[in-house]
């Protein structure tokens, strides 16, 4: 019987960073191009969003609030002075300041999965996984939905055609596609092509961007931590390398504490980039 060893660090971070995925085939589905455990996470974090702030909702009271609920009404009040200021339709702002409300919660929460030890929950399903008669040192699983560009470039995805709907519906069909045509540099025959060609550059780089830029921090924070979590595992190879370990509980610790910041910067910019986009959508060229 062959002796198992310990995974190297290259080992160690590819197979953290494997999403988890259905090698199946069902009908014409074909489930190995879905990430499960970021779809898992995402809808399920987006459900304890949504229960939470409808809990707080109906135990909301005139009087003086708890701690909790006035942190929540701080970030209603944020939210609402944000999109009062950007969107100036009040008939669209009773959809987008509640969308750009959830927008954040739910992006906080998922980036707020980083926050977890790295190993804690991988483990728990490996050991779930080889429970159920399946070789545990395949059981991939990756808990930070927003460390997923499919999942970042879906939500900006999900922003370009509100931007569109809203382009359409303030603007009316007719005006929007004759704006595709002469804006930015006049209406002139010749020019419809060179603004048409801006324009769809335009639209692509904002929603590329938008996801990129969500999806590129809480990657490289992902990987941080998982360095981190390497150094403070080093010192059980390493006779007398006991320092790597309280090296590694130290580095962890402030990385963590500074991260908190990092999840909640990257939750408040993509909601104001939605905000900015929507609010675009509604101003003429």
């Amino acid at each position: 019987m062959a002796t198992e060893h310990a995974p190297t660090a290259s080992e160690y971070i590819v197979h953290h960073l494997t999403f988890l995925t259905n090698k199946k085939q069902v009908g014409l589905v074909d489930w190995s191009v879905f990430h499960l455990d970021t779809l898992f996470f995402s809808i399920g974090l987006g459900l304890l969003g949504v229960f939470i702030l409808a809990r707080l909702a109906a135990r909301a009271t005139s009087g003086v609030p708890g701690r909790f609920q006035a942190a929540v009404e701080i970030v209603v009040e944020m939210v609402a002075d944000q999109a009062k200021g950007i969107v100036h339709s009040p008939e669209s702002r009773k959809f987008v300041a509640p969308l750009a409300l959830t927008v954040f919660v739910w992006i906080f929460l998922m980036n707020a999965m980083d926050l977890i030890p790295v190993d804690l929950l991988p483990n728990i399903w490996a050991a779930i996984y080889g429970a159920a008669g399946h070789d545990p040192h395949h059981a991939y699983l990756r808990v930070v939905p927003t460390a997923d560009l499919n999942a970042t470039l879906g939500m900006s995805a999900a922003v370009l055609l509100l931007c569109l709907y809203y382009s359409v519906k303030i603007k009316g069909l007719g005006h929007w596609v004759h704006e595709l045509f002469t804006a930015p540099f006049g209406a002139h025959p010749v020019l419809w092509p060179i603004n048409f060609a801006m324009q769809l550059i335009e639209f692509v780089a904002k929603t590329v961007s938008h996801g990129m830029r969500l999806f590129g921090n809480m990657y490289a924070g992902e990987l941080i931590f998982m360095l981190i979590a390497l150094m403070g595992a080093a010192w059980a190879g390493t006779l007398g390398s006991g320092l790597l370990w309280i090296g590694g509980v130290i580095a962890g610790t402030i990385w963590a504490i500074f991260h908190i910041l990092i999840i909640t910067l990257q939750a408040f910019i993509f909601m104001m980039l939605t905000l900015v986009y929507v609010g675009q959508a509604h101003e003429s060229h």
